[in-house]
């Protein structure tokens, strides 16, 4: 009993020293472990970027427009009678000058018979009187009748002269009225569908037309671009920031999503305003040798209004707008870490911003990695590489799907089995 109380409190003492000895090992290692994870340093992340370079970039705009024919003619009769006859087919094409209608002429025909009688009566009293002036003018040198009736005889021949003349101008009047029996087409175009048949009674100058021709080739296209723009592009020409030397060509997208297979030219620019819109109306033409295009379709026509020099191309995904709207990049700089960079842009183009104002040459821009970094970090670079846009998953190898549906029945079998 004596002996148990003389070493227990030896054997708590070595206990003790026991447990503070395993405490301070652990401290030790723990120690170790801290300054360990301390010594290593963090992978810098990688990011895709693009290398700036200057360029000369075509400022373009895509704007609405619709096309309208680039003449249009509403067929009229200029004298009146009964249609005896339509001499073209509904839609086809028909040229200037071909013959559209046939009235019945035989009213014309009579007025110019009456007018061309008129005129040899007048020819035949202007003879009478230009004889009898000649037998005055003999008498009147020896006094034989008197000068007052010498000169109304003068008189009385010129009038005759002039009856003779306006007589004529009768015979061509009804000569014009007599052609207009035949309507004839104004110009070359596109023929459209008759509102009268034969039988039916047409007037002079009549409000309904009979038919309209429209010439289709070329065409025109009336675009609305906004007075904003317009002022735009005025003030960065006046400034000398672009350059339009080179004329405004016009590339039309059509309802389907194609493209017009022929470019435009500008034509002319309204200087008046809308002002229920606010916009002014451009007008393009554009060759239609096969009829492709027809008025009234809705189209896109992107207008290549300048030429910006020295611009870059950045793509949109790359750039950042600050709360104040100021458009930022992140970029790449020397030593590998990023800044960032404050830029102007003028315009888009496709997915790509215009710069003309921030960068320089040789800057590389992050555009993939954008949300894994920020400003002065330090980061490995690699090219960027746009993903294809019609880009579809790999599909699986037909070995493989075979394979696959092999080991599947053999699967679904030993479970039947078992």
């Amino acid at each position: 009993m004596r002996s148990a109380k003389i070493w227990a409190p030896t054997t708590l003492s070595a206990c003790a020293l026991a447990i503070s000895l395993a405490l301070t090992g652990c401290g030790k290692d723990d120690s170790k472990n801290a300054n360990g994870g301390q010594g290593q340093k963090a992978p810098a992340p990688e990011v895709g970027v693009i290398t700036a370079q200057p360029q000369a970039v075509e400022q373009t705009i895509t704007l609405p427009g619709r096309t309208t024919a680039y003449q249009i003619s509403e067929v009229r009769p200029q004298t009146s009678g009964l249609i005896l006859r339509r001499l073209f087919t509904e839609g086809s094409y028909v040229r200037e000058g071909q013959a559209l209608y046939e009235l019945d002429s035989r009213t014309n025909r009579a007025t110019v018979d009456n007018a061309k009688a008129a005129m040899l009566q007048q020819k035949a009293n202007l003879a009478a009187l230009q004889t009898k002036l000649n037998r005055y003018r003999q008498l009147v040198s020896i006094n034989a009748v008197s000068k007052q009736d010498y000169d109304d005889l003068v008189g009385q021949v010129k009038v005759g002269q002039a009856q003779v003349e306006a007589a004529q101008a009768q015979i061509r009047n009804a000569e014009i009225d007599l052609g207009y029996s035949t309507i004839r087409s104004p110009i070359s175009g596109q023929s459209g569908p008759s509102t009268v048949t034969a039988g039916a009674l047409v007037t002079a100058n009549q409000t309904n037309a009979l038919v309209s021709i429209r010439q289709l080739d070329p065409i025109y296209v009336d675009i609305n671009q906004s007075s904003t723009e317009l002022i735009r592009l005025r003030q960065s020409l006046s400034q000398g920031k672009v350059d339009r030397s080179n004329n405004a060509k016009i590339k039309l997208k059509l309802e389907d999503g194609s493209y017009y297979p022929i470019e435009g030219t500008l034509a002319f620019s309204d200087a008046n305003v809308s002002e229920d819109t606010g916009t002014v109306t451009i007008r393009a033409i554009f060759p239609n040798p096969k009829n492709l295009l027809l008025p009234g379709m809705y189209t896109q026509a992107e207008i290549a209004q300048s030429v910006i020099p020295n611009a870059y191309l950045v793509p949109q995904r790359a750039v950042n707008r600050t709360p104040s709207g100021q458009a930022v990049v992140l970029v790449v700089n020397q030593k590998g870490v990023i800044e960032t960079r404050p830029i102007e842009t003028v315009a888009a183009k496709g997915k790509d911003w215009i710069v003309n104002k921030g960068l320089t040459a040789g800057d590389r821009i992050i555009v993939e990695g954008i949300a894994k970094v920020k400003e002065g970090m330090e980061v490995k670079t690699k090219p960027y590489q746009p993903a294809p846009e019609n880009g579809a998953a790999p599909q699986q190898p037909q070995q493989n799907k075979e394979a696959s549906s092999t080991a599947q029945s053999a699967d679904n079998n030993s479970k039947s089995a078992a």
